[in-house]
C-alpha cells in the first residue's frame, strides 16, 4: 500500500517537473511564478487523488481482514463453548456416581454396624430382675 502511494507521490513529482520545462519552453514570456503554482496545484490534486485511492484501498483490506477473525473466532468460540459444556456434564454424571455409591457404601456399613453390634450385645433368655 505504501509502495502504490510512494509510486504516485514520484510519477506526480515527475509529472509536475516535465510540465513545468515544457511549460517554460511554450510560452518564454509568461510569469514562472503563475506556472510552479498551477503545477504544484496539479501535483498536489494528483497526490491527494493516490492517497485516498490508497486510503481506500486499505480500509477495505482492513475491513475484509476484520470480518475474517471475527469469524474464525466466533468458531472458535463456539468450539470451546461446546467443548466446555461437555466436560460440565461429564463432570456432573461423574458427582452424580460418586454420590450414588458413597450413599450405597453408607447404608452397607450401617447395616453391618447394626449386625455387629446384634452379634456383640449378649441376650439372655431370662428376664431382667428389677430393681425396686
Amino acid at each position: 500500500m505504501k509502495a502504490n502511494l510512494v509510486r504516485a507521490a514520484t510519477a506526480a513529482a515527475l509529472l509536475w517537473t516535465l510540465a513545468l520545462s515544457a511549460h517554460a519552453q511554450d510560452n518564454p514570456n509568461s510569469d514562472t511564478k503563475s506556472v510552479v503554482k498551477e503545477d504544484a496545484k496539479s501535483v498536489g490534486h494528483a497526490v491527494e487523488h493516490s492517497a485516498k485511492a490508497v486510503g481506500h484501498e486499505v480500509a477495505e483490506t482492513s475491513r475484509q481482514a476484520g470480518h475474517e477473525v471475527a469469524a474464525s473466532a466466533k468458531v472458535v468460540k463456539d468450539a470451546v463453548a461446546e467443548d466446555a459444556k461437555k466436560a460440565g456434564h461429564a463432570v456432573a454424571e461423574g458427582a452424580k456416581s460418586v454420590s450414588k455409591a458413597v450413599k450405597e457404601d453408607a447404608i452397607k456399613a450401617k447395616d453391618e454396624t447394626v449386625k455387629a453390634k446384634d452379634a456383640v450385645t449378649h441376650k439372655s433368655d431370662e428376664p431382667q430382675p428389677k430393681s425396686n
